[in-house]
């Protein structure tokens, strides 16, 4: 655990204020859910992801239409790859700034020209169908279709987000 000394006052109510720095240092944002967890006389906090709960089913769906279109898929949470078809190397890699805003600004993105996306170390080159997957009103993650030719994979990515996105609400 690193410190960073500063204190916070618990208020009667039970609440303390984590510092802006922080929160903007580790990606928190207004509204965003954080797990809770004891450790002896340490109380840690963790980003919760629902997304992180529908990897199975995602890798399930990446999987069958991959096979089936000769297409690679990606399925993100709000920072990282949770499910893909490509090599699993891409797992949990953390999305660039470009993916992050698409997801913020819940945006469709279709690549007219092959083009290429930085993962971290990694680099994956292709035509691009991508769509924000929003659950209630929320936008938590992104569906990426990478084709090898230019094909408008948009409606398959629509499909698939609106498919995450179901299983989002009922959970």
């Amino acid at each position: 655990m690193k410190a960073t000394g500063i204190t916070r006052k618990i208020d009667e109510l039970g609440r303390i204020v984590i510092p802006k720095e922080i929160r903007r240092n580790l990606g928190i944002r207004d509204g965003e859910t954080l797990e809770i967890f004891t450790e002896d006389e340490a109380i840690l906090l963790k980003k919760h992801s629902i997304m992180q709960n529908f990897e199975e089913l995602g890798t399930k769906l990446c999987n069958i239409i991959s096979s089936i279109l000769s297409v690679d898929i990606i399925i993100t949470d709000r920072e990282k790859i949770i499910a893909t078809s490509k090599e699993s190397t891409y797992l949990n890699c953390t999305l660039s700034k470009e993916l992050m805003s698409l997801i913020d600004n819940r945006e469709t993105n279709l690549s007219e020209e092959k083009r290429k996306i930085i993962l971290e170390d990694q680099t994956i080159e292709g035509y691009f169908s991508i769509c924000p997957i929003i659950s209630s009103i929320d936008s938590l993650g992104l569906i990426i279709i990478i084709s090898e030719k230019q094909e408008d994979y948009i409606y398959l990515a629509k499909v698939l987000s609106k498919i995450m996105s179901d299983k989002l609400d009922i959970y």
